[in-house]
């Protein structure tokens, strides 16, 4: 990729990011059609190729993909200020909006909007499998062969398995399925990986609610690979299981926010933190989460054309993109576990007829679902504890 040069001032840099940051609701492709049709098609600040490259360039780095790219376009327009600013006008319209929403669903909210949170919640699971569905048809196409299609699909439930079983250590598996693609095309091991500088500041902030929260949010913003949703039972397994900052029925509350919000669904560490201590838990844990995006780009960005060519990155990367689509589609599974109510099953049923069979998109499924949880507790229908 050519070089950096400014093509626009910061304040332009601040509100073209801060507008898609308000109106990017739907996930990354939205976020990526939104990208397009400003850089590419009316400002002609990148080119289509530059954009395609950038796209597949974010897509082998972990995290949110769509945060990754946005930073990295506004870096491509005004340097490194321009990420900086950029990034974070992307980021800051959904991350305020999820925490006012974190404040009245976490808190002593009315009986209407508990139903609505369970409405919303008992869809979630419908929305992770059309995530993970839609992600196949693709990933299926990188292995043209036999013998690696074998292996995809092995990766693929592994990662289902993994969601559906190991919570916290899913990255590990992820990790695990790339070391072994690597072997498998007979490709030299990568080195000794280094000591992550982020892991040991983690550590070494002592006990108390922020350590793990800054380990959590850690592990969602830097060991994520193949969409949001990845993260979900690793969240789970923390804020609920592990920690207890929430119980399984806000958290399902904190995804559906997380989906219905504009910007990243990563926007969902943001009501874990405000869960385990407050306004200043739910901004630390959002700083800390998209930190990583960041710092691949404004430290590895020209040095993306290397990495997509890295044959390497390009091995691991064939082992964990199956079975972050496995973890996507297994993480419904912890998410089902969680429901409490009966009705909140046929919800769930709903939805997956909604987003599987109808194809609509997550943010009209939990809408609807919410709906249907206030009419049902209205009914009398009883709220899950």
């Amino acid at each position: 990729m050519p070089a950096t040069q400014a093509r626009a001032d910061l304040a332009t840099v601040l509100l073209q990011w801060g507008r898609i940051g308000c109106v990017g609701f739907g996930g990354p492709p939205a976020h990526i059609a939104l990208l397009r049709k400003l850089c590419v098609d009316e400002r002609e600040w990148l080119d289509a190729r530059e954009f395609e490259d950038a796209i597949a360039a974010c897509n082998l780095l972990p995290g949110p993909a769509s945060t990754q790219l946005a930073i990295f376009c506004a870096w491509r327009v005004r340097g490194r200020a321009g990420a900086l600013v950029g990034g974070a006008a992307f980021i800051l319209p959904g991350l305020i909006a999820i925490l006012a929403l974190a404040a009245l669903f976490l808190g002593d909210p009315p009986a209407w909007v508990r139903a609505a949170g369970a409405g919303a919640g008992a869809a979630v699971a419908a929305v992770a499998l059309q995530a993970g569905t839609s992600l196949i048809p693709a990933g299926w196409q990188r292995a043209p062969q036999q013998s690696s299609r074998a292996r995809w699909v092995g990766y693929l439930l592994l990662g289902a398995a993994g969601a559906a079983t190991l919570g916290p250590w899913l990255v590990l598996l992820l990790i695990g399925c790339g070391l072994v693609e690597l072997v498998a095309q007979r490709l030299p091991a990568p080195g000794r990986p280094r000591v992550s500088l982020p892991g040991l500041a983690a550590a070494g902030l002592g006990g108390g609610v922020l350590a793990p929260l800054v380990w959590t949010a850690l592990k969602v913003g830097a060991l994520s690979y193949g969409g949001g949703f990845v993260i979900i039972p690793l969240m789970q397994a923390d804020a609920v299981d592990r920690h207890h900052w929430m119980s399984a029925a806000e958290f399902l509350n904190a995804v559906a926010l997380g989906q219905i919000t504009p910007g990243p669904v990563v926007h969902t560490v943001a009501v874990v933190g405000y869960a385990a201590a407050g306004v200043a838990g739910g901004l630390l844990a959002a700083l800390v989460a998209f930190s990583p995006s960041f710092a691949f780009i404004l430290l590895g960005a020209d040095r993306f054309d290397r990495l997509r060519a890295n044959r390497h990155v390009r091995a691991f990367l064939d082992g964990t993109a199956p079975a972050a689509i496995g973890a996507i589609l297994g993480s419904a599974v912890p998410l089902t576990l969680a429901l409490a109510e009966p009705w909140q099953f046929a919800v769930l049923a709903g939805a997956i007829l909604l987003t599987l069979a109808a194809r609509r998109g997550p943010v009209l499924t939990l809408s609807s679902a919410a709906a249907a949880g206030v009419l049902i507790v209205l009914a009398g229908g009883a709220l899950p504890h």
